[in-house]
């Protein structure tokens, strides 16, 4: 038997910090892939270690693991949510997404050691081309909402990198700063279902400010976003991810803004197929 899993970045437009709070995010799929091949062996495990320990924690048959992916690693495009997905449907096969998401969820949890949210894996799995989903953690549901055309996206790399099973990201934060945090960011993300890409600026710049008050920045990512929210044609700007480094995310009125940069767009979400050879 040969499987083959191909799981997709999230971008994460607005909703930080919110999906284990029962929050909302307004996500979406990149064009950028995670794939796993699962080979059958007549006997053991090979591959990388820690795919072959996520593997064995999956249940996973005897097989020959190998993978390729063009995510970057520790930058807050989730690679290690897409190699537990990757996992997930390598081992399952087709399966009900959220049940994927919540076993991938389980794996990043017991054997990545990094206390994540939802958020990552539903974006991953619920992603439609040309669209972005509205995920709802409290009723752990996601709607496809389409993304208008002047909303165009990019990412720039703060040359950060933490992982966040290794920061303060599990560290306990007060309550009330937390509450007030989720309770504006969703708002900001019911605000931005209907906004125009002038509108939806000033959200992602409000976003970023509640962050740094929630504590998940940093003052060198701080700078580089104050740098980029006032740089002409950007209309905002924030940080994006678990935090402590990684990407920031940037709205930009066309692809002339920072030019050496790609554009992203939503993309299919991930999926599993059995390849015949």
């Amino acid at each position: 038997m040969h499987r083959r899993a191909t799981i997709p970045a999230r971008i994460n437009i607005i909703g930080e910090h919110t999906d284990y709070a029962g929050g909302k995010s307004l996500a979406f799929a990149t064009d950028v892939h995670l794939i796993l091949d699962a080979k059958s062996l007549p006997t053991g495990f090979e591959g990388d270690p820690t795919v072959v320990e996520l593997w064995q924690a999956a249940g996973g048959w005897p097989a020959h693991l190998s993978v390729t992916s063009s995510i970057p690693i520790g930058v807050g495009m989730s690679s290690s949510a897409a190699l537990c997905l990757a996992v997930t449907l390598c081992v399952n096969g087709s399966m009900e997404p959220l049940a994927a998401c919540k076993e991938a969820q389980r794996l990043e949890h017991e054997i990545l050691k990094t206390p994540c949210g939802l958020l990552d894996q539903m974006a991953m799995m619920f992603g439609k081309e040309g669209s972005a989903s509205l995920l709802d953690f409290t009723l752990l549901r996601s709607t496809t909402v389409p993304v208008p055309s002047d909303w165009m996206f990019k990412l720039v790399d703060s040359k950060i990198h933490r992982k966040l099973s290794q920061s303060s990201y599990s560290a306990s934060v007060d309550s009330q700063l937390q509450t007030v945090h989720v309770d504006s960011e969703n708002q900001r993300v019911e605000r931005a279902l209907n906004a125009t890409a002038r509108h939806l600026g000033p959200l992602l710049n409000a976003s970023h400010a509640s962050l740094q008050k929630r504590g998940v920045s940093l003052p060198e990512v701080d700078r580089q976003v104050e740098l980029l929210q006032n740089t002409p044609g950007v209309i905002g700007a924030r940080m994006m991810g678990g935090g402590f480094g990684g990407m920031i995310l940037v709205l930009v009125e066309s692809d002339d803004v920072l030019p050496e940069l790609r554009t992203y767009s939503p993309s299919r979400g991930g999926f599993v197929e059995e390849i015949f050879e």
